[in-house]
């Protein structure tokens, strides 16, 4: 069975897969045996889609209706491939401005990202397939529909992003308080991709070390930090001043 966000049962999961249907998440019940279910998971893992193994109360709040023990989100949106995305921009007279998020994992931030990130003309943002924030309908609400005009792309790992990136001319900047550059130190000129990291643990060190800067916000007040979406604010318009004055 299905609605416009959510589809249930093993086998209209197993169908609408087979169907390439934009699939986000997968929440399977534990303890689940059978068949049919070996067929299922065998196909998930096939596909890279994301999944989660919860007791059946979360499914039952997820659903009404008879899920079988597997219950599936949809993505309202299509999202790229990292070679689809950066082909797409370097046709683009202009230099490319890239996101990545690494482990950003709540909805209503990263739809005021997107939401920024289409106001600032960032070509395209990228997330990981595992612990990133899905893209539902309070990320679209949040986004005011930005989310339907910039690119998306799923990686397995940020790190081989990076190193892609990287590859074709591309330079990293990380937003991280672990370095004494400021973000007005850092020029965002040239073709680039601004990482930013999740909301409690920040960047993961292996992608810090691989960054070719790293740059911080000058914080005045008492407070060590801002909110994740204010922070990629004020590092995206830094990169409009720079590229516009």
């Amino acid at each position: 069975m299905e609605n416009n966000t959510q589809i249930y049962g093993i086998r209209a999961i197993i169908e609408a897969i087979k169907a390439d249907k934009p699939i986000d998440k997968v929440f399977i019940q534990k303890g689940i045996k059978g068949d049919l279910f070996k067929e299922f998971e065998t196909l998930i893992r096939k596909n890279g889609i994301n999944s989660s193994y919860v007791p059946i109360e979360k499914l039952n709040r997820l659903t009404k209706g008879n899920h079988q023990g597997v219950v599936a989100n949809i993505s309202p949106i299509r999202f790229f491939s990292l070679e689809e995305l950066v082909e797409k921009v370097s046709a683009k007279e202009t230099a490319p401005l890239f996101l990545l998020l690494d482990q950003l994992s709540d909805v209503r931030n990263f739809g005021a990202i997107i939401r920024t990130a289409e106001c600032t003309g960032v070509d395209g943002i990228i997330i990981q397939k595992k612990g990133a924030a899905p893209v539902t309908g309070d990320t679209i609400k949040t986004s005011a529909g930005a989310a339907f005009k910039v690119p998306i792309a799923k990686v397995d790992h940020i790190k081989d992003a990076v190193f892609y990136l990287q590859a074709s001319g591309i330079k990293i900047i990380a937003a991280t308080e672990k370095t004494e550059s400021s973000i007005y130190d850092i020029s965002f000129k040239e073709p680039c991709a601004i990482i930013m990291g999740a909301e409690d643990v920040g960047i993961s060190p292996s992608i810090l070390k691989v960054a070719d800067d790293k740059a911080k916000l000058p914080l005045l007040g008492e407070i060590e930090s801002l909110n994740v979406s204010v922070a990629c604010g004020v590092f995206l318009y830094e990169a409009v001043r720079q590229r516009t004055s």
